[in-house]
């Protein structure tokens, strides 16, 4: 029924004289609960429901959305997506044009085993609850226990004048715990698997079963109340191991957000704005060390920015950014690949509701493996720190320079890990931090769900995913300096 409405709309608008269209109408389920101190605190089934047109009319684009899906609010709203077109053509500084894409017709479906919005919220908010119990039991000084569920699908169908029908339905799913606690005036947090509502994955409730919460909730515990009594993170210049799930947050926002085509071109400033990887760097700049090769994939199994197609129809693909540590390539849309003479998109338009416009957004923005073992990674240090969960971040508008906090670090000493210390930081220089990288893991690589990404006004929200394991940097600044 919806490519009833999809045809609609292209009819509509070839005849109003666009040179483009295309047409997303889509269903999105978004399950949230969240448990505070082993009861339950929120429990939430959002559901979105709508369509979005774009067009280019006179060389411009024009966008509309709606959520009323029927032929009247349908041909209304290309028709005002047309109008926005035609005023902005008024101001254009030159002709918007797509770099060629085969139009496909085509289905894509992320598979799982268990359908999670099939189990019932007392089963996900039993594990929840469990978790949280244990957590919270284990001392007076914590003060705060939190257990996480998200479920979440969409179901979209995509359109173009170009001949392109494609539908997709992606499910992804998953969940976390973490705690305060509070002693004479200080307070320490620590989480599993990661911080901010943990790990998710594009997968069925398998995956939440996987993370086994109530299995990890005392040992977390333990952790948090070591903490209070651990030493601070020593001040200086010393060698700096990540671990996975900090690893991943350098790369979102060191490398990820830096190489969105976007924002390089100067077209989009919002959320610690631009990037240091101007067009003119492209293949002659080096970003990192031949240790460091990086890329957009969106084709990995189950991770969580990966897809069949974008927002504007372009197939799902691998593509280099870093190179054996030279800059080698964007995250681009259509229209930018043409800015740049490029001969395709990277594929990494996606908008986070029917209503709102694609952007560039990351999809999976990975690491990858090197030649070490984690474990030879540590025994091969003679003196640093191993950092682990995020705990904070900063980074400036044109992602060069950057403070990260963990959760939690651990003193090297001659190959070997020792006393836990607290409140670690460490900063640097994008370029130069990943060029001290001389050391990345193969053994414990992983995909790593960050579904909280924020881009553009009126804001948007996506989902995106890291896969990395653990690596090394020489001689980088940790503590307060």
């Amino acid at each position: 029924m919806f490519s009833e409405f999809g045809e609609i709309a292209l009819e509509y608008a070839a005849k109003e004289g666009v040179s483009y269209a295309d047409i997303r109408i889509s269903e999105i389920l978004n399950e949230v609960l969240t448990v505070k101190d082993g009861e339950p605190e929120a429990v939430n089934l959002l559901q979105t429901k709508g369509f979005g047109v774009r067009v280019i009319a006179d060389g411009a684009w024009g966008f509309a959305g709606s959520i009323d899906i029927n032929k009247e609010e349908i041909t209304k709203t290309v028709r005002k997506a047309v109008n926005i077109a035609k005023a902005s053509a008024m101001l254009k500084k030159k002709d918007a044009t797509l770099v060629r894409e085969e139009a496909r017709e085509d289905q894509y479906s992320s598979g799982f085993q268990k359908d999670a919005f099939k189990i019932p919220v007392e089963e996900k908010l039993d594990v929840l609850v469990q978790a949280g119990r244990i957590l919270k039991k284990q001392s007076p000084l914590i003060k705060a226990a939190y257990t996480y569920y998200r479920g979440f699908r969409e179901s979209k169908l995509f359109m173009s004048t170009e001949g392109a029908k494609i539908s997709q339905n992606i499910t992804w799913c998953g969940g976390g715990l973490s705690a305060i606690a509070v002693k004479n005036g200080e307070m320490q947090t620590r989480s599993y698997p990661a911080s901010f509502g943990g790990n998710n994955a594009q997968s069925g409730y398998e995956f939440f079963e996987s993370l086994a919460l109530v299995d990890h909730a005392k040992e977390t515990g333990q952790e948090l109340l070591k903490l209070l009594g651990a030493e601070k993170c020593p001040s200086g210049e010393t060698d700096l191991i990540l671990t996975g799930d900090q690893l991943a947050l350098q790369v979102h926002e060191s490398c990820g957000h830096p190489t969105e085509l976007d924002r390089a071109l100067g077209t989009e400033a919002d959320y610690a704005g631009t990037s240091f990887l101007t067009p003119e760097k492209l293949g002659n700049f080096r970003y990192g060390s031949e240790k460091v090769n990086l890329v957009a994939d969106a084709t990995v199994p189950h991770a969580l920015g990966t897809f069949g197609y974008d927002d504007e129809g372009t197939r799902a693909k691998k593509v280099y950014l870093v190179k054996e540590g030279m800059f080698v390539g964007y995250q681009s849309s259509r229209e930018t690949a043409v800015e740049l003479n490029l001969e395709e998109s990277s594929g990494g338009m996606r908008a986070d509701s029917p209503m709102a416009l694609p952007l560039i957004r990351m999809t999976n923005i990975n690491l990858l493996a090197g030649d070490w073992k984690a474990e030879d990674v540590i025994e091969d240090t003679k003196d640093g720190v191993l950092l682990m969960t995020n705990r904070s971040w900063s980074i400036d508008d044109r992602r060069v320079n950057f403070q990260f906090g963990t959760e939690i670090g651990w003193r090297i000493k001659n190959g070997s890990k020792e006393n836990i210390v607290k409140n670690p930081t460490y900063m640097g220089v994008t370029p130069q931090f990943w060029g001290s990288c001389d050391a990345v893991s193969k053994d414990d690589w992983m995909m790593h769900g960050v579904p909280n990404c924020g881009k553009g006004v009126p804001g948007q929200v996506m989902y995106v995913g890291h896969g990395c394991g653990t690596a090394r940097f020489r001689k980088v600044r940790v503590g307060l300096m």
